[in-house]
């Protein structure tokens, strides 16, 4: 009994750490690779925080439509700085080791920011749908005390959805030997497969996940504008109509730099085992680094109030 007991014990294994990766292939010219990636780090984190501080000190900007930037601007950030510190580490220092704890709390936020970022496009895609369908109401709908509501339960949602994750992978029996991630950072469908172990409950766990966060979003933006466009086709103006419909631009262009690269990844883990490791750390980078960098550059290009308060900012520092 005490013999079964100690083989038990001495045959699970959970790494000390893993080992990271940069862009597959490329290891030769990382430090060249860095420089775009420093600039792109840079630009998502300044621009992001140029439009709090713009939406905090512009009055005119206390409305709900500016309320949800933000929301979706300290998403951006909060995504920005959980993949930044080990991508940078990789590319510049070649350090590439990770803790296998740290590695379980860099994923835990990292697909947290990814549920909040849908689910705050979702709120926008319900914004957009209150001030045009019932314009008159908009005000006495989403009041501050709704908007703070809404932003609880998204930041619930994503927090209950992501915390049994890190808990499913630990119970886990890993194989020595396969401790190199795909990626410079921890991804949950990458580091799931280093186990030696049945990862079925993990592998239906992560689907349900999907689907019943950035899945039932996306469906429920595409309701919200086609409930939209039905509203427009009414408006009696061809230019009302368009003017209408300008207001959403921004949020439509938003939610597609999110959910393609989204798609993108979903495809490519579950049906691009065969392809190349670097088509892998690229899709995943587009996912995880281009929506903070698009995102403020999106905003302050369509939305003169948005890009007028930023110049503000930036003229009086």
């Amino acid at each position: 009994m005490l013999h079964s007991q100690s083989y038990i014990n001495i045959s699970f294994f959970q790494p000390a750490s893993f080992l990271m990766i940069g862009i597959p292939g490329l290891e030769a010219i990382h430090g060249w690779i860095s420089i775009p990636f420093s600039c792109m780090y840079t630009v998502a984190l300044t621009g992001n925080c140029l439009i709090l501080l713009a939406v905090r000190r512009t009055p005119s900007l206390h409305q709900p439509m500016y309320y949800f930037l933000s929301m979706l601007a300290l998403t951006d950030v909060g995504l920005t700085l959980s993949t930044m510190p080990t991508t940078l580490a990789v590319l510049w220092f070649d350090h590439r080791l990770i803790a296998f704890n740290a590695c379980l709390v860099q994923m835990f936020f990292l697909h947290s920011f990814s549920v909040v970022e849908s689910s705050v496009l979702l709120a926008m895609s319900f914004d957009r749908f209150v001030a045009i369908s019932n314009p008159l109401r908009y005000a006495a709908v989403l009041t501050n005390n709704v908007i703070i509501r809404i932003g609880l339960a998204i930041v619930a949602r994503a927090t209950v959805s992501l915390f049994p994750v890190p808990f499913l992978l630990k119970r886990l029996n890993f194989c020595p030997g396969k401790i190199l991630l795909s990626h410079s950072f921890c991804f949950h469908a990458d580091v799931m497969k280093k186990a030696c172990a049945d990862i079925t409950v993990n592998i239906l766990y992560g689907l349900y996940v999907v689907l019943s966060t950035v899945g039932v979003d996306s469906l429920l933006i595409v309701l919200s504008y086609t409930l939209i466009l039905h509203t427009v086709i009414g408006l009696a103006s061809p230019k009302e109509r368009i003017r209408t419909l300008n207001t959403c631009v921004s949020h439509i262009l938003a939610v597609l730099v999110f959910y393609i690269p989204v798609i993108g990844v979903s495809m490519i883990h579950r049906f691009g085992r065969h392809l190349p490791q670097i088509v892998h750390a690229l899709i995943a980078y587009v996912y995880l680094v281009v929506p903070p960098v698009l995102n403020p550059i999106i905003y302050s290009v369509k939305s003169k109030p948005i890009r007028e308060a930023m110049l503000r900012v930036l003229r009086e520092k």
